[in-house]
């Protein structure tokens, strides 16, 4: 449980950075774009080329993308009816279409179903959600941005966004069997273990409860489709139609009810995607998450 400990202390540091103004207003900023140039790119680099890779992972692994997608078709059907703008939107597909699969998924498995699961909660974050993020997450932020992009102009972005180049060379790294020096792999370890921290940091100095009347409404559609509309469509999927069965289907489900991604937040905030929601999102649906995933699990137990 250190991990969710560390997850909670860093945001709380971060508010009282703001409050304290002991750091730039826009300090985030420096710290956003570390996470995305270097933590998440190192984060990709250490973890994938160690990850066992079989066709039976198919199931978990499809897990993230079913969910981007069933997020995405909600909030935009209904933020079409609500008149929700393009940006509020978008922030809320990022956070609320991608989960914390691994600094929340990976404890929070660990506490409820044991220790020898953990390795699925990693496939699950790396080749799940990770690469979620780097395709169709970044695509929807470029298209819900406030500028306007072009096709090429978004191809151009996927081409040169470093996690994804990060990702491919990780994936190449794993097909070829190739082995890090000591050395190399505790440099990508001390710079991997820097995206949660830094990202908490960064989401609680942006994190200001007094925004949250005007955002009650939006926050409630986006924590509702994230910790129970998306997880029980997953789940009526899998274990209705698909004919899942046993733990590893109940650990792919419990990680689609974690709380929403730190590494989502951190590209809706990068490109202007209603940065206040994002971070309510993110602060108050990781506290929420730690009240719900005791019932999910709960829940996932008779399936």
């Amino acid at each position: 449980m250190n991990n969710v400990i560390l997850l909670l202390f860093c945001l709380v540091t971060g508010v009282l950075l703001r409050v304290s103004r002991r750091v730039p207003e826009d300090g985030h900023q420096a710290i956003n774009a570390f996470v995305i140039n270097v933590s998440l790119p190192t984060l990709a680099l250490l973890q994938i080329p160690k990850l066992p890779l079989s066709v039976g992972l198919l199931m978990p692994i499809s897990m993230p993308w079913l969910m981007f997608a069933t997020v995405a078709a909600v909030i935009w059907s209904v933020g079409k009816q609500l008149g929700i703008n393009s940006s509020t939107c978008g922030a809320l597909i990022l956070t609320a279409g991608l989960a914390n699969t691994s600094f929340m998924g990976v404890p929070m498995i660990e506490a409820f179903y044991g220790q020898s699961y953990t390795g699925l909660g990693l496939l699950i974050d790396q080749l799940g959600t990770y690469l979620v993020l780097s395709t169709l997450g970044l695509t929807v932020a470029c298209l819900c941005s406030r500028s306007s992009a072009s096709a090429g102009a978004i191809a151009r972005r996927l081409a040169t966004f470093p996690p994804l180049l990060a990702l491919l060379a990780a994936l190449a790294l794993s097909v070829a069997h190739v082995t890090y020096p000591p050395a190399v792999d505790t440099l990508l370890e001390r710079l991997a273990a820097t995206l949660a921290p830094l990202a908490l940091v960064s989401v609680g100095m942006q994190l200001r409860l007094g925004e949250l009347r005007g955002k009650l409404r939006h926050l409630g559609l986006g924590l509702g489709v994230k910790l129970i509309v998306a997880p029980l469509a997953l789940a009526l999927l899998y274990f209705g139609l698909v004919g899942a069965s046993g733990e590893p289907a109940r650990v792919t489900l419990f990680e689609a009810a974690m709380g929403p991604m730190i590494g989502g937040a951190i590209v809706a905030t990068q490109y202007g995607l209603d940065p206040p929601l994002v971070s309510l999102m993110v602060g108050i649906g990781t506290i929420a998450a730690f009240l719900s995933l005791p019932l999910w699990f709960y829940a996932l137990s008779f399936a």
